[in-house]
């Protein structure tokens, strides 16, 4: 069978041959025929080797989830491929655990490109933030393909204000239209940026901040937050991180953390089964009535090392083999 694989951790994988999946156990694994599979940063992440999960077994066929059928029929998302396999390939070998079935009205590339960064929102404002109806959101990097699908989860879960943020100033101009209330650049100067912030915080401040970028944007925003006086605490910040396009580390000042009430969450992995069949159902079903939607393109197996290169902000590739 055709496969994207990977030879060589930081390489490029190539459209090539590579061995059938064969199932070890029928009660824990299936084998899907695939449809499309979407090219993520993670995907690339996991081949440069510059995740913690890198692989550590080659040559391995890339691609961490998917569309296909099963023998019986069943049209399904998975996700997690039985190592060397991967999502990206006529065939893959898949846990019967991470198999979800897709309504019938979400087309092939949708149900490939959305449920990834999809529920990495819900799940971050949902499950670890813990977002209250009318609670404010801030989003640090709202200009890529999660972050604009966590403006659109913030208000479909009720909050009451939510301002993004990014550098793309075009991309930041079309996030009211999924329910910004307001935007900050990222490009502005760190004083001006700093006032940005405490303008949109206001009085009643951000209860909730997902973050996408870390870096100096995170340290410039937790900066801004810090209290200069004794004053009553008004409410609690629920600061989510869960990328870092904008760089690994911060400094943070302990006086941050002394002066406000904020609690720092990391995204944590992979949740309980039934947290995650919540969200897949609910991104899924909001995606079936059109108020979840993804920029896709839709590019062929065999042209996978020229895709691996492409930057498509705002727009997620889906690989077809």
């Amino acid at each position: 069978m055709l496969a994207a694989v990977l030879h060589t951790i930081g390489s490029v994988p190539r459209c090539e041959e590579f061995p059938e999946p064969r199932i070890g156990n029928k009660d824990d694994e299936v084998i899907v025929q695939v449809r499309a599979a979407s090219l993520k940063p993670i995907d690339r992440q996991l081949a440069s080797g510059s995740h913690y999960a890198s692989y550590n077994e080659l040559p391995h066929v890339c691609g961490s989830d998917g569309v296909g059928y099963l023998d019986d029929g069943q049209r399904v998302f998975f996700g997690g491929p039985r190592k060397p396999h991967g999502a990206m390939a006529q065939r893959t070998l898949v846990p019967r655990a991470f198999i979800f079935p897709i309504p019938e009205s979400v087309d092939d590339e949708t149900a490939a490109a959305l449920p990834n960064p999809g529920i990495s929102a819900w799940l971050s404002l949902a499950y670890r933030a813990k977002l209250v109806r009318g609670e404010n959101v801030l989003i640090l990097g709202a200009t890529g393909v999660t972050g604009r699908l966590a403006v659109k989860v913030a208000r479909l879960l009720g909050a009451g204000r939510v301002v993004a943020t990014g550098r793309n100033q075009q991309a930041l101009s079309r996030l009211h239209d999924l329910g910004a209330d307001a935007t900050i650049s990222l490009a502005l100067p760190d004083p001006e940026l700093s006032e940005a912030f405490l303008g949109e915080a206001d009085r009643s401040g951000f209860q909730v901040v997902i973050d996408y970028v870390w870096g100096k944007p995170a340290e410039t925003f937790l900066a801004a937050m810090t209290r200069r006086e004794f004053a009553a605490i008004q409410s609690e910040t629920r600061f989510v991180q869960v990328g870092e396009s904008a760089g690994p580390a911060i400094t943070l000042r302990a006086a941050v953390l002394r002066s406000t009430a904020l609690t720092i969450l990391g995204s944590a992995g992979i949740p309980a089964r039934e947290v995650l069949d919540e969200a897949f159902q609910q991104v899924m079903a909001h995606a079936a009535k059109g108020d979840l939607q993804i920029d896709t393109e839709r590019v062929p197996l065999a042209d996978i090392e020229e895709a691996w290169h492409r930057d498509q902000p705002g727009c997620r590739l889906v690989i077809a083999p």
